[in-house]
């Protein structure tokens, strides 16, 4: 069998193909998400899924010109009834955006020539990783926002160990990078073959959960989790409404939350919510922290304004403080999400078997002064993250024996009476940026831009979610439009 990562070029070189018929990068994804589907069907025996007569040996045995015709009728018949359940998740309102017969020749007998299989059926998951990876690298594919990098997904499942038999939640599951982790790390760390029937059908069917937003996301979501082996419930819904109210309580919630503000300033449509608020990361919060069982555990990328921003954010803060042991807080390089001006932080904390004073003491790893500024140029590997692992300690609930690095290291420790004295803002830095004392490290000049588009876009929206309470959204959206930044999204 040829290399994963020889099979996910030659896929990817086929994206040259589809310009030709003006298919974006995302698109291309999706197109290939439903005939890689088909092909390991006929791979793997398990057609039986789908309706006779409309299998991968049918659409490759069509000419030219009727296969395409045949391709989109199929797509609709797989979206039909006359599928499984998981079936027509996947092509749920699916239609392809080729409108060339040759093109779509070219992709089935590609695909079709291509050395798949080996005894080594995992590597398929990791191939169709390998694409949405590719996907979300590609500046204009837009897709980044769907896809956190894999090596920050690996450093925080390593730890917070989730274990076999436990509940792992992701609210905002993207295409599952960290259910998919998840589900690698409980395998990889304990002897599978020892396990009873019973638990294997756990960990297949019920251990991963969670709720994803895009339909298209969903898409590309069930099909990798199904390539990896994982057939839990991860529906097509909003977590702020009440599909998010109604998740099982988690274990372990791992996410990365979507950036932004409700769109129009609207609030969450669930009423379990001690704190309304517009912002999509602080009702996130909220969910996450209400979601966990008591002795529960989260790890969750949030951007900086989390931390500091007053009002409800402040009241949010105090509360996850209460009910949760926020015991780490690692602050992230810039660049390694799809907005460069975005910057962002890994909260990690345990919830409390009261409801009161759980957390004492905040540790803080400054992973982003004097750091790169990563991207295509400098990637984001496994090894920048080692020595904040070894800070944090083997305890996932950061028990392990810490040591203050002092002013000139990359690790405090800061007491709940710091914090309380700061108005509850958690946004501390304490070393000395040396990009701000000689111009030859500055970040690149779309980078600096890029920060302070974000932070007008956040000032911009806030002061529109402001204004709506007090004059309407008409004058909210005149105030967005007269800067000549987007709304409220």
């Amino acid at each position: 069998m040829a290399a994963t990562s020889d099979i996910v070029q030659k896929l990817w070189n086929l994206c040259n193909v589809l310009r030709d018929d003006g298919i974006t990068y995302l698109q291309y994804v999706t197109e290939l998400t439903y005939l890689l589907f088909l092909k390991m069907a006929q791979e793997t025996g398990t057609e039986t899924q789908l309706p006779e007569g409309y299998r991968w040996g049918d659409l490759i045995s069509k000419g030219e010109t009727e296969q395409l015709i045949f391709y989109r009728s199929l797509l609709l018949m797989l979206g039909s009834d006359k599928s499984s359940q998981r079936v027509q998740a996947i092509f749920a309102n699916a239609q392809t955006s080729l409108k060339i017969p040759r093109i779509l020749k070219k992709l089935v007998t590609s695909i079709d020539d291509l050395d798949w299989f080996s005894e080594h059926r995992d590597e398929f998951g990791d191939l169709y990783e390998g694409l949405l990876q590719k996907n979300a690298d590609e500046k204009k594919s837009g897709a980044g926002q769907y896809f956190t990098p894999r090596p920050l997904i690996d450093a925080m499942v390593a730890l917070i160990k989730p274990q076999p038999g436990e509940l792992i939640q992701d609210p905002a599951a993207g295409t599952g990078g960290f259910l998919i982790a998840g589900d690698r790390y409980i395998r990889q760390n304990h002897e599978v073959f020892e396990w009873t029937e019973a638990e294997q059908s756990f960990q297949q069917h019920q251990a991963f959960y969670g709720v994803e937003l895009v339909q298209d996301a969903h898409r590309l979501l069930l099909m990798n989790m199904m390539l990896h082996g994982i057939e839990g419930a991860v529906d097509l819904g909003d977590t702020l409404s009440a599909t998010g109210q109604q998740l099982a309580k988690a274990d372990v919630i791992i996410t990365n939350p979507p950036f932004g503000t409700k769109k129009g300033g609207g609030l969450p449509s669930r009423d379990d919510f001690t704190y309304p608020t517009s912002n999509k990361q602080l009702a996130f919060v909220q969910h996450i922290y209400r979601s966990l069982k008591p002795g529960g555990r989260a790890a969750v990328i949030l951007p900086d304004n989390v931390l500091f921003e007053d009002g409800q954010g402040k009241s949010i803060r105090a509360d996850l403080m209460n009910k949760c042991n926020l015991h780490t807080i690692l602050r992230l390089p810039t660049g390694i999400f799809y907005a460069q001006g975005v910057k962002t932080n890994v909260l990690f904390f345990q919830r409390g078997t009261t409801e009161k004073d759980n957390t004492k003491n905040v540790w803080i790893y400054d992973m982003r002064t004097n750091m790169p500024s990563f991207g295509k140029r400098i990637p984001l590997t496994a090894g920048h993250f080692t020595e904040f692992e070894q800070c944090y300690g083997d305890d996932p609930n950061g028990h392990s024996l810490r040591v203050d690095l002092g002013e000139n290291g990359r690790f405090r420790c800061f007491t709940r009476e710091q914090i309380q004295n700061r108005n509850e803002n958690l946004d501390i830095s304490w070393l000395r940026d040396d990009s701000l004392q000689s111009g030859d490290d500055l970040p690149e000049p779309e980078v600096i831009a890029s920060e302070i588009m974000e932070k007008l876009r956040i000032a911009t929206q806030e002061m529109a979610a402001l204004l709506i309470l007090l004059e309407g959204e008409e004058a909210a959206e005149a105030v967005t439009a007269s800067v000549g930044l987007p709304g409220l999204e």
